[in-house]
């Protein structure tokens, strides 16, 4: 049983947090598509191609168009548009 506790302890102590996708993932699994994120940031400005339409929300001034500057997803919540190696915290950026 002592061995089995030790196992989990070892376990969770390797498991690390994504700082792109803030995921949970162990160092031995990480592959080049093992983390899924947006390389830009979700951004609140006119978009610049101007061909899009964004649904606007009730109190949004009308230039406030919200989309992540990278693909264009509206949504903040949309999956990332590209993937590589989940990066911890821990290493140097």
């Amino acid at each position: 049983m002592e061995k089995d506790t030790a196992t989990a302890a070892t376990a969770t102590a390797a498991a690390r947090v994504c700082r792109r996708c803030k995921a949970k993932y162990s160092p031995s699994d990480n592959t080049p598509r093992s983390c899924r994120f947006h390389p830009s940031f979700f951004v609140c400005r006119r978009h610049d191609d101007q061909k899009r339409y964004y649904e606007l929300k009730d109190g949004d001034p009308p230039y406030a168009a919200k989309f992540y500057d990278c693909c264009g997803a509206e949504d903040p919540d949309a999956a990332g548009c590209a993937t590589g190696f989940h990066l911890s915290y821990d290493d140097p950026e």
